[in-house]
């Protein structure tokens, strides 16, 4: 598996090999022995998984959870084709108002590690796309937040030329200047205190 950190600081995009043979192909989009070269420690204690599949042109973000509690992410794509978008929005952070964007598809099975504080966001790009996710700490409804994936200040590329398919929630997001004037935006010491507090704790929460 290689490694490769990204942009916003603290993520790492990770590429498995993938084998094929004449029955399908094995492959693992998780191994605990290149996330610890890549990030000097094993993946936080995993307190809940998720599964979304969307359709061609759903656009789905750009989430991020207050901080504290927050919470840390491994996200890769099970089936289809996406477009993953880690956009920084730690106050603070040497990264801040930054993105980087990795291919998910069920070719190479790339995986992204999103550390605490940092928004999620995809587009798909096929319909029947599955997206997995292994959370750091279990959903709560008051703590989810969002800012605006269409905001202009990010300027994300999303795909063109298809219906864009958002949610209520998501296309009445604030801007992320709005969601920072409202004390929305987590702090970046924070979340570096609380990811190391994450990754001190007992494998299993014992």
């Amino acid at each position: 598996m290689q490694a490769r950190a990204l942009k916003v600081e603290g993520a790492v995009e990770f590429t498995p090999r993938v084998f094929p043979d004449d029955r399908g192909i094995f492959v693992s989009p998780f191994q605990e022995t290149a996330f610890v070269e890549a990030l000097g420690h094993p993946l936080f204690p995993v307190a809940q998984t998720n599964h979304s599949r969307s359709r061609k042109g759903v656009v789905r973000g750009a989430h991020f959870t207050l901080t504290p509690p927050g919470i840390a992410k491994y996200v890769y794509c099970a089936r289809g084709k996406t477009i993953d978008f880690v956009v920084d929005i730690r106050v603070g952070s040497p990264t801040f108002g930054q993105f980087d964007q990795v291919l998910l598809d069920q070719e190479a099975f790339r995986a992204v590690y999103l550390p605490v504080g940092v928004a999620h966001a995809f587009a798909a790009l096929a319909d029947d796309t599955v997206v997995s996710y292994m959370l750091s700490d279990g959903y709560v409804e008051a703590h989810e937040k969002a800012v605006n994936v269409l905001d202009p200040a990010l300027n994300l590329p999303l795909p063109t030329g298809v219906e864009r398919v958002l949610s209520d929630r998501d296309r009445s997001a604030p801007t992320i200047e709005e969601a920072r004037r409202l004390g929305l935006l987590p702090d970046y010491a924070q979340c570096q205190k609380l990811e190391s507090e994450l990754f001190a704790a007992p494998r299993g929460r014992e």
